[in-house]
């Protein structure tokens, strides 16, 4: 599909990508960039890495496809710093959990920048966690603001290549999505485990898996997730309302001891996670 990609930021995603695509003979060459130069002298020993830069910018000449996997608030700017050295027809994307302001912010310059957010990842962080099996299976959500159908569909054969399912919708449309399903339960795994921790230390030793299931997510890296709730701001409170709803109405049935509504609510629970 591609003759040279550049990965701008190899952690989980973007070392996972590289594999996958590498893997499966999408692309000769993949060059990467990291600010960091102990993660350039792990990059450069990777079988799927051919070349490891430490300007952005030059990891980007001679691409035919740019992914951006750097933390959420990093884009826009690397989006800045790399326009000028793109190829006339590169396709960019990104990996970012948010898209709204990226896309936006995106539209303003003369790449060809369409966001993507593969549903795909761990609470584990970094390269070293890398594999190329990760995005198999899983959705990922294409978020483009024109109508470039060529390189819409590109895109989406790119991502449906490395086995996922592909949807596009608008920016806004993926927020509003996301605050639900991914951010609104982090939170809850989060203030569940923060709540706990007020609580006797030894009580961590009679949890069963319910307790480690319910809040893997929580060990998420805590500086990502604060730029990614800060980024959805909006949405992510408008989940949070509609939860506080749902869990007044469970207390209520506790307190006016209804059975009929605490089943209700109950089922539902039960209905959904059988139907994920």
């Amino acid at each position: 599909m591609f003759q040279q990609i550049t990965i701008l930021g190899p952690g989980l995603l973007g070392a996972s990508l590289a594999l996958a695509l590498k893997e499966r003979g999408l692309c000769q060459r993949v060059h990467t960039w990291s600010r960091r130069a102990e993660t350039r002298a792990q990059a450069i020993q990777a079988d799927w890495c051919d070349a490891i830069f430490d300007r952005a910018s030059e990891a980007c000449i001679g691409s035919e496809l740019v992914v951006i996997c750097t933390p959420v608030e990093t884009i826009v700017p690397l989006l800045e710093q790399v326009a000028s050295s793109l190829e006339p027809n590169a396709l960019v994307t990104d990996v970012g959990s948010t898209k709204s302001l990226i896309c936006r912010e995106a539209q303003g310059t003369a790449m060809h920048f369409i966001g993507s957010h593969p549903m795909a990842g761990s609470e584990r962080t970094g390269m070293k966690h890398a594999r190329a099996d990760l995005f198999e299976g899983a959705a990922c959500i294409v978020t483009p603001l024109d109508h470039d159908d060529t390189k819409i569909a590109r895109l989406r054969k790119l991502w449906e290549a490395i086995g996922m399912q592909v949807t596009t919708c608008s920016p806004e449309k993926h927020d509003e999505i996301v605050a639900h399903i991914s951010h609104l339960p982090h939170l809850l795994a989060s203030s569940l485990c923060s709540y706990l921790a007020g609580k006797d230390a030894d009580w961590k030793r009679l949890a069963g898996g319910g307790l480690r299931d319910s809040t893997r997510v929580a060990a998420g890296d805590p500086t990502l997730w604060k730029q990614i709730l800060e980024q959805n701001r909006e949405e992510v409170l408008r989940a949070i309302d509609g939860f506080e709803n749902e869990l007044h109405a469970l207390k209520t049935a506790l307190l006016d001891k209804n059975t009929p509504d605490l089943i209700a609510s109950l089922e539902r629970g039960k209905q959904f996670r059988n139907s994920l």
